[in-house]
């Protein structure tokens, strides 16, 4: 990738700066009281790394902890194993909580994912997000120039942007939304909407997972706030208030589709792959890999599951589900209820159907390396991907790059941003509609070799044309208005 410029005034972009709210690293703290500095597992690293590499760039976040440490000498070696700059911005436990737990996984997170009555209005925590916002504002500040193009991503940083402004900080600065965004009449039960819409017109670009998602941000803007015009009849849509223009843009994200199925296709990966066929024989494998969250919708995919298997006897003792469920926010006590019901769900259904020979489930509560997970995605014939809400699901896209042999079916939520780009060749579920999903899996489990291989072979060309480098290309690439 080419150094992006600024196509308005010709201005070269310097260096891209990379604003979220953690860092692409990791600090565990071993058993002796040390340290050790580790890559990130999550999606936004996943994209994001690879455009920066070996490029010269700066990634500003929280390294996510708030103990006493010797933040900068470990960012330090996180630095140099990534290739890029990193720069901490240090956060106090009542920092951490009130921002991060708080206001933006007890309000934005459930109120975007439709779970609106999941969400704690609680007043300190508006007051404490602002504060943080403003601390990685002056990061940001302090290590950046007139000609770097900074691109800040996600719920957490949405007022990064005003804060900068009101720095009197000239340079271009982006916004790109992981998370959907809601239609009007939820989002206005936010106390401050208001608010957050006038944060986010401060930045240059605001990018979007889904048309519905900008439509939706669109709607939002102009029923609340007066004074503005906007014209959508492009992918990237104009939107003027006084004095100025915001663009406003559609620009799926996606994976590194070439390096996926170049690990994939490697002999450690297959033989992996093939001892999982040999622990699960005569079987056809059902396979899902889940965030521990709500949104994710794993009790109801069990649920579904499990109606597979009273419709469908035929499949009893053919086909095992594979739930990896990957830890998160295990300390906030909604998350240990999940966790709770999901395996008291593995459990009951076991305990029913269980055969000598054969468990329907395989139930897993941990990260998986890399290699271990393209050997699941490689041995598994089909991926259940039924998230309530979600803004893409990755997990779609890495499970058809890594079927190399193209023997794959994906069900698909079509509550996923995947589901735009992926819908004519997946089969498009409702994950609310538990025998509808059961359907599914019985039509997969009795798809034909030759319309899976024909499914998949689409489903990867389409992914591999719009890749993790055309996701950065198309967003760094957009011509920006002059302030």
């Amino acid at each position: 990738m080419s150094h992006p410029r600024d196509q308005s005034n010709n201005l070269r972009v310097d260096r891209l700066v990379i604003v979220s709210n953690r860092l692409p690293i990791v600090l565990t703290k071993g058993d002796l009281g040390d340290w050790q500095v580790q890559p990130g597992s999550g999606g936004l690293v996943t994209a994001l790394a690879p455009v920066l590499r070996d490029r010269g760039g700066l990634w500003i976040g929280w390294p996510g902890t708030v103990e006493e440490v010797d933040l900068d000498g470990l960012v330090a070696i996180g630095s140099q194993d990534a290739g890029y700059i990193l720069k901490p911005v240090k956060l106090t436990a009542e920092e951490a909580n009130q921002y991060y737990f708080g206001f933006s996984n007890e309000i934005i997170w459930p109120l975007f994912h439709d779970m609106q009555s999941r969400c704690n209005f609680d007043p300190a925590y508006w007051n404490m997000y602002q504060a943080v916002n403003c601390k990685f504002a002056q990061v940001i500040a302090q290590n950046t120039g007139m000609n770097d193009y900074i691109w800040v991503h996600d719920y957490h940083l949405t007022l990064v942007a005003k804060e900068l402004r009101g720095m009197e900080l000239e340079c271009k600065i982006g916004f790109f939304l992981h998370i959907p965004f809601p239609p009007l009449d939820i989002f206005i039960k936010l106390p401050w909407r208001l608010q957050i819409l006038r944060a986010l017109l401060e930045y240059d670009l605001i990018g979007f997972q889904t048309t519905r998602d900008r439509n939706n941000f669109i709607h939002c803007v102009e029923a609340l706030i007066k004074s503005i015009r906007y014209d959508t009849r492009r992918q990237v849509s104009t939107i003027t208030v006084p004095n100025r223009e915001i663009r406003v843009g559609v620009f799926p994200i996606s994976i590194d589709f070439n390096e996926f199925a170049r690990q994939a296709a490697a002999k450690s990966v297959a033989e992996r792959a093939s001892l999982l066929y040999e622990a699960i024989p005569n079987c056809q494998i059902i396979l899902g890999v889940d965030r521990l969250d709500y949104s994710k919708g794993i009790p109801e995919k069990l649920q579904a599951f499990r109606n597979t298997l009273e419709r469908f006897d035929d499949l009893q003792g053919k086909v095992t589900l594979v739930q990896i469920v990957v830890p998160s926010r295990e300390d906030i006590p909604e998350y240990r209820e999940l966790k709770t019901e999901i395996e008291g769900l593995v459990s009951e259904i076991n305990g029913k159907f269980t055969q000598p020979g054969w468990i329907p489930i395989q139930y897993m509560f941990r990260n998986l390396e890399r290699t271990e997970l393209l050997a699941y995605y490689r041995a598994a014939e089909i991926a259940l991907v039924t998230p309530l809400k979600d803004g893409m699901n990755l997990v779609a896209k890495e499970y058809c790059a890594a079927k190399v042999d193209t023997n794959g079916v994906l069900i698909l939520s079509e509550f996923a941003g995947a589901a735009t780009q992926l819908r004519r060749n997946s089969l498009l579920v409702n994950p609310y509609d538990i025998e509808g999903v059961a359907n599914a899996i019985h039509r997969a489990y009795n798809m034909s070799r030759d319309e899976r291989r024909s499914r998949m072979r689409r489903l990867r060309k389409s992914i591999q044309k719009r890749d993790i480098f055309w996701w950065v290309d198309s967003f760094l690439g957009q011509p920006l208005p002059i302030r």
